[in-house]
C-alpha cells in the first residue's frame, strides 16, 4: 500500500506540473499579449482544460494528508506563506478569466489580474520546490525554520527558473492550438524561451555545486540518473526541430519530455525521501488500516475516475481552434 500510495502522489503531483504548468504558462505570456484577438486567443486555447487540471492539486494535497499525513503537517508549517500566496494567485487568475468575459469598462483590470496571479502561482511553486531541495529544516517532523525560509536565493532562483518553464511549455501549447499571428508569435516567444531555460538550467547546477546541496551525492551514488539529463536533452532536441520544421504538435512533446526529465531527476533522487534526507516514505506514512481504507474509495475509484476525465476530456478538445467558433 505504501508503494502504492507513493506512486500515487508521484502521478498526482506531475500530472498537476505538466498540465496546469502550460496553461499557467498561457497565463505568464497573456501578460505580454498585444491584442484583444490574441489574448481572446490564449484563453480559448486552454478554456476546455484548465480548471480540470487544478484537479490534480486538490488530489495532490488529499493524497498527502490521508497517507502521508505527517508530511502534511510538516509541508504545511513550512510552507504557510507560499500557499496562501499561490492559492492568491489561483484565485486571482480564475476569477479574472471568469469577469473579464463580462466586463466592459474595468476588462484591463481582470487582464492584469490574469497575468499576475498566473504568474504569481507559478513563482511560488517554484521557491518552494528549491526550499525542498536546499533542505527543509526540521527535527523529528517538526519544522524549525522562519516563516521567510524559501525565500534565499537558490528558492527565489528556482521560482524564476519555474516560471520560464511554465511559460516555454505555454507558447509550445499555443503553437499547437493555434493558427495565423497568435501561432507565429508563440513560435518566436518558444525560440526566446527554450534559450533562457537552458540558461536558468546551466545556473541551477553550478549554483547546487557551490552551496553543495545533498542531492548532488545523489548523482555520484546512482549514476542511472544520468539518463534524465540525455532525456532533458532529447526534449530540447525535439522543441528544436519542432521549431525549425514548422511541425506544431511537436514542440509541446518536446517541452513535456523536459519536464519529464526534470521530475524524474528530483524523485529519483530523493528517493525513499519524502522530505529531501529527513523523512522515509516508510517513517512518514499512514498505519496500514488507513492506507487500506484510503485504497478501497479512492484509490480504485476516484484516481482512475478522474484520470479517465482527463484523458477523455483532452480527446475530446484535441486539435486545433476553430475559427468558424467564437469558443470551444
Amino acid at each position: 500500500m505504501i508503494v502504492f500510495w507513493t506512486a500515487a502522489l508521484a502521478l498526482a503531483v506531475f500530472l498537476y506540473v505538466l498540465l496546469d504548468g502550460f496553461d499557467l504558462g498561457v497565463g505568464i505570456l497573456f501578460g505580454f499579449a498585444r491584442t484583444e484577438d490574441e489574448k481572446r486567443e490564449m484563453l480559448h486555447a486552454i478554456a476546455p482544460v484548465w480548471d480540470g487540471n487544478e484537479t490534480w492539486l486538490v488530489i495532490s494535497g488529499t493524497v498527502l494528508f490521508g497517507a502521508f499525513p505527517s508530511v502534511y503537517a510538516l509541508l504545511l508549517s513550512a510552507f504557510y506563506l507560499p500557499l496562501i500566496l499561490m492559492l492568491c494567485g489561483l484565485i486571482l487568475r480564475g476569477v479574472a478569466f471568469e469577469f473579464r468575459e463580462k466586463s466592459t469598462g474595468s476588462r484591463a483590470v481582470w487582464d492584469a489580474g490574469f497575468g499576475l496571479g498566473s504568474l504569481l502561482a507559478s513563482f511560488v511553486q517554484g521557491c518552494a520546490v528549491g526550499a525542498l531541495v536546499e533542505g527543509l529544516p526540521n527535527h523529528a517532523g517538526q519544522f524549525t525554520g522562519g516563516a521567510f525560509f524559501w525565500a534565499r536565493p537558490f528558492p527565489l532562483l528556482c521560482g524564476l527558473g519555474l516560471c520560464l518553464g511554465y511559460a516555454m511549455i505555454g507558447s509550445t501549447w499555443l503553437i499547437a492550438k493555434t493558427r495565423g499571428a497568435m501561432r507565429e508569435r508563440a513560435y518566436r516567444q518558444t525560440a526566446w524561451l527554450l534559450r533562457s531555460v537552458l540558461l536558468f538550467l546551466a545556473v541551477a547546477f553550478v549554483a547546487s555545486l557551490l552551496l553543495d546541496l545533498p542531492v548532488m551525492t545523489r548523482w555520484l551514488e546512482r549514476p542511472v540518473l544520468g539518463i534524465f539529463p540525455l532525456l532533458g536533452l532529447a526534449g530540447g532536441i525535439t522543441v528544436l526541430y519542432g521549431l525549425i520544421k514548422r511541425r506544431d504538435a511537436v514542440p509541446f512533446r518536446g517541452a513535456a519530455l523536459i519536464f519529464i526529465a526534470a521530475f524524474g531527476t528530483l524523485a529519483v533522487s530523493f528517493l525513499p525521501y519524502i522530505v529531501p534526507f529527513s523523512l522515509t516514505i516508510w517513517q512518514a506514512a499512514a498505519p496500514p488500516s488507513s492506507l487500506s481504507f484510503l485504497f478501497w474509495f479512492a484509490g480504485i475509484v476516484v484516481l482512475p475516475l478522474t484520470l479517465l476525465y482527463t484523458v477523455v476530456v483532452y480527446w475530446v478538445f484535441r486539435g486545433k481552434l476553430r475559427d468558424d467558433r467564437p469558443s470551444y
